[in-house]
C-alpha cells in the first residue's frame, strides 16, 4: 500500500470517527429529534433545548400569534442563540409556520405550530366493563362438517373465507348476530343454492360464494365457520370531556383474541365494573384484574369508535373524580417529560387510588400500537398488590405536573413493573376532541394486551 493510500485511509477513518462522535452528542440528538410539527393550547408555552453554539433568525408567517422567549414573533423575525432554551408560547388559535435561518438566509429548521383552544378534561381511573358489538360477524375458526354421504368438508374455507374476515352480508341481507348468520345459512342450504357473502378483509370489501352442507349428525345446514359477533371485557376509563360529553378509554384498539384483527364497531356500551380480586403479574406471565359488571343494563356511555388509541363515545352523564373536583389541563406530546408521574386506577371494588410511576422514555410521534411512552411502576403499594401493570389496567390515566399526559396501555411480559403508555394528544385526536393533523399514524398490527374477551362459539 502506497503512502498516499495510507493517508487517504487514515483521513477516511478519522472522518468516520468524527461523524460517529458528533452523532453521539446530545446536541445532535436534540437537533434530529427537534419536531417539525407542534400542537399547543392557547396560553401555554413549550420549551426546546438544542445547546448549539450558533445564532439563528426565527420568524413566523403571522404577526402576534406566537411569542419566542416572551417576545412576539412576526415575519421579520428575532435573532436568538441556540445555546439557550427556546420557549414558544401560543396567543391565538390557528396554524402557523415558524422558520429558523442561519445568518437570516440559510434554512435551518421549519416547524408547523397548531394552536388549539385550551382543553381541560376530567381524569378517569374508573374501572369499566366494555360490551362491544361488531359490524357483521367475525370468522375466528374453521370446522369440518360430515355430510349425509359421510364425507368431511369445510365449505367456508374452500370458498376463500379467511380467519379475521368480517361477514357483513349473507344473500344480500345485513348480518347483525351469530344467531341470525346461522339462520341465513340454514335458509340458503334449504334453497339448494350457494349463499353470496360480502366480507370485509383489512379494509377491503370482497364477495364469496359458499354452499352450505347438511350436517349428518345435527341435520342442520352449515358452512364450517366459527363466528363471533362481539367482545366483552374490563378496562379503565382515561378521560371525560365536559365540553363535548365525550370520553376515551383503554388507550389501544380492541382486537379479536383469536385473529388479532381490530373489531369494526357496530355499537356498544360501557358499564361500571367492580374489581373482585387481582391475579398478580410475574415475569413471563401478565397479571389480570378479575372484575364483574355492576349492572349490564345500566349503561354509562356508548361506544362509537374502536381505534388504535382506544375506544371512545358519549357519556350518558357527567363524570366525577374523587381526586380532581374539576377538569384539569392536558399536555400535548412535546410537553410530556421523562420523570415522576402518577396513575389513577382501581385495584379493589370501585375505589380509585393514586400510584407513583416514572416516565422513562417518551416517543412523541404517533404509532399504530399506542406505544408512545415507557412507564415504570415505582409505588411499592401497587407492586405488592398487583406485581405491576396487569390486564384491565389499560386506560389508567397518567398525570404529570397536574396535567393529563396519557394512559397505560401495555405491560412488558418479562418485567411487569414496566410497560407502554399512549400520549393523550393522540387519544384526543382519535376521539374527535382534537382536530386531526397532517401527521399520519404508521400502520401495524393491533396490540393484544389488557382486555379480556367473551368468546362466542
Amino acid at each position: 500500500m502506497s503512502t498516499r493510500e495510507k493517508r487517504r485511509r487514515a483521513v477516511g477513518l478519522f472522518l468516520i470517527a468524527l461523524i460517529l462522535a458528533l452523532c453521539s452528542t446530545s446536541q445532535f440528538r436534540a437537533f434530529v429529534m427537534f419536531p417539525d410539527h407542534v400542537r399547543l393550547p392557547v396560553g401555554q408555552a413549550q420549551e426546546f433545548t438544542l445547546q448549539l453554539p450558533i445564532r439563528v433568525n426565527v420568524s413566523a408567517d403571522h404577526a402576534g400569534a406566537l411569542t419566542l422567549n416572551g417576545e412576539r414573533l412576526d415575519p421579520s423575525g428575532l435573532r436568538v442563540p441556540l445555546s439557550a432554551p427556546l420557549s414558544i408560547a401560543a396567543l391565538q388559535t390557528g396554524q402557523y409556520t415558524v422558520d429558523m435561518r442561519l445568518f437570516g438566509l440559510i434554512p435551518f429548521r421549519r416547524v408547523t405550530v397548531d394552536v388549539v383552544p385550551p382543553i381541560r378534561l376530567v381524569p378517569g381511573g374508573h374501572s369499566i366493563g366494555v360490551l362491544l358489538k361488531s359490524r357483521g360477524v367475525i370468522v375466528v375458526g374453521y370446522a369440518s362438517i360430515r355430510g349425509e354421504g359421510g364425507a368431511l368438508s369445510q365449505p367456508g374455507r374452500d370458498a376463500g373465507v379467511e380467519l379475521g374476515d368480517a361477514i357483513l352480508e349473507i344473500g344480500g341481507k345485513e348480518v347483525t348476530s351469530e344467531e341470525q348468520a346461522g339462520w341465513l345459512f340454514e335458509e340458503a342450504g334449504k334453497s339448494g343454492g350457494p349463499a353470496a357473502l360480502t366480507v370485509k378483509r383489512k379494509g377491503r370489501l370482497l364477495t364469496r360464494q359458499v354452499t352450505p352442507v347438511k350436517d349428518k349428525e345435527t341435520g342442520r345446514w352449515r358452512v364450517g365457520l366459527y363466528i363471533r359477533d362481539g367482545a366483552a371485557g374490563v378496562g379503565t376509563l382515561t378521560f371525560y370531556d365536559p365540553a363535548s360529553g365525550k370520553y376515551g378509554a383503554l388507550g389501544h384498539v380492541i382486537a379479536d383474541a383469536e385473529t388479532s384483527q381490530a373489531i369494526d364497531v357496530r355499537d356498544g356500551h360501557i358499564v361500571d365494573a367492580v374489581v373482585t380480586s387481582i391475579q398478580k403479574g410475574r415475569r413471563g406471565l401478565p397479571g389480570e384484574k378479575i372484575a364483574i359488571f355492576k349492572d349490564e343494563d345500566n349503561w354509562i356511555g356508548s361506544i362509537q369508535k374502536n381505534t388504535r388509541f382506544g375506544i371512545s363515545g358519549q357519556m350518558h352523564g357527567p363524570l366525577i373524580n374523587p381526586f380532581f373536583p374539576g377538569p384539569v389541563p392536558v399536555a400535548m406530546a412535546e410537553q410530556v417529560k421523562e420523570g415522576a408521574a402518577e396513575i389513577l386506577t382501581v385495584v379493589e371494588g370501585q375505589k380509585m387510588e393514586r400510584f407513583a410511576v416514572e416516565i422513562q422514555r417518551v416517543m412523541r410521534q404517533p404509532t399504530s400500537e399506542g406505544k408512545n411512552m415507557i412507564v415504570k411502576i415505582t409505588d411499592p403499594r401497587l407492586v405488592d398488590r398487583t406485581g405491576g401493570i396487569v390486564q384491565g389496567m389499560s386506560g389508567s390515566p397518567i398525570i404529570q405536573g397536574g396535567r393529563i399526559v396519557g394512559a397505560v396501555t401495555h405491560v412488558f411480559v418479562n418485567d411487569p413493573t414496566r410497560g407502554y403508555g399512549a400520549l393523550i394528544e393522540w387519544m384526543l385526536q382519535e376521539a374527535g376532541v382534537l382536530p386531526s393533523t397532517a401527521t399520519s399514524l404508521r400502520e401495524g398490527p393491533p396490540p393484544g394486551l389488557s382486555f379480556a374477551y367473551r368468546v362466542s362459539a
